[in-house]
């Protein structure tokens, strides 16, 4: 397609979560610290939440391989699981042989004893859950009666939720309201501001492989895009595709107000969500 022609070694504007275009915008550092101050804290839950496309998954991949090799964790994808399943799945990911127990009593027993021994080994156990917005309410609870495993001093585990604002209407649910107390870090995801998106837009490029002095999306371009896609970066994602695939189809070297528009309007389930830029 276009890649030859803007000097691009691959797609810039790819959806699915790369660390190789990871671009640290105010919003994420922000969350990031929040997340490192709450798991030295120890204590308690701690929810990041943020619309469809904020870069929940990519900010969770980030925080992950920050921690260092004294801390354990269990990363669950699609916590749609029954309360005991939740349980097995938190095991294997710490590597915890619990597959040969059946009871109930016999699971918690066996997973608090590997928690206690890391423990005195100095190490943390930390959970981390994407798409949290999706956990059953039976499921939400048992996360909370787990969490309860704890030291005179310490919690044995902690829990971290990524998750849509859906999962702030989950846990405003009376039936989840000591899980709800539990919360004692937070942080709701912001998009990009039109300033950053602008370096956004130049830092992916340059990721691909653009080696141009001139910017390839002009400050109409940049202005448009902001307007349609609020900063959420799948959305720019998407439109700054196909925009470069409409300039590319002009013959242009840089991508101008028009382009955009027509990406916009050939993205009928993005544009309908905005308001359109004025």
């Amino acid at each position: 397609m276009y890649q030859s022609f803007f000097g691009l070694s691959e797609f810039p504007f790819g959806i699915t979560p790369d660390t190789e275009y990871l671009f640290n915008n105010a919003s994420h550092q922000e969350a990031i610290n929040t997340l490192l101050l709450a798991v030295d804290s120890g204590e308690g839950f701690v929810k990041v939440t943020g619309e469809v496309g904020t870069g929940k998954t990519l900010l969770c991949r980030r925080f992950l391989s920050s921690l260092d090799e004294n801390t354990l964790t269990a990363y669950l994808p699609n916590p749609l699981l029954e309360p005991r399943t939740l349980l097995l799945a938190i095991a294997e990911e710490l590597a915890i042989p619990l597959e040969k127990y059946d009871y109930q009593f016999h699971l918690l027993k066996y997973f608090n004893d590997a928690l206690m021994k890391w423990n005195a080994e100095g190490k943390r156990v930390l959970v981390c859950i994407d798409e949290a917005q999706a956990m059953p309410l039976e499921t939400l609870e048992s996360l909370r009666l787990l969490s309860n495993m704890e030291t005179e001093k310490q919690k044995l585990m902690q829990v971290v939720m990524f998750g849509q604002p859906e999962l702030d209407e989950k846990l405003a649910n009376p039936a989840v309201r000591q899980l709800r107390q539990r919360i004692t870090f937070e942080y709701h995801l912001r998009g990009l501001d039109r300033n950053e998106l602008e370096h956004y837009l130049a830092h992916r490029m340059r990721v691909a492989g653009h080696r141009g002095s001139a910017s390839v999306f002009t400050r109409s371009a940049v202005k448009a895009l902001h307007g349609v896609s609020h900063g959420t970066p799948r959305i720019v994602n998407i439109l700054a595709h196909k925009s470069l695939l409409s300039a590319f189809g002009e013959g242009k070297e840089q991508v101008g107000l028009s382009n955009v528009i027509q990406a916009a309007r050939d993205s009928k389930g993005i544009a309908h969500r905005f308001r359109w830029w004025g």
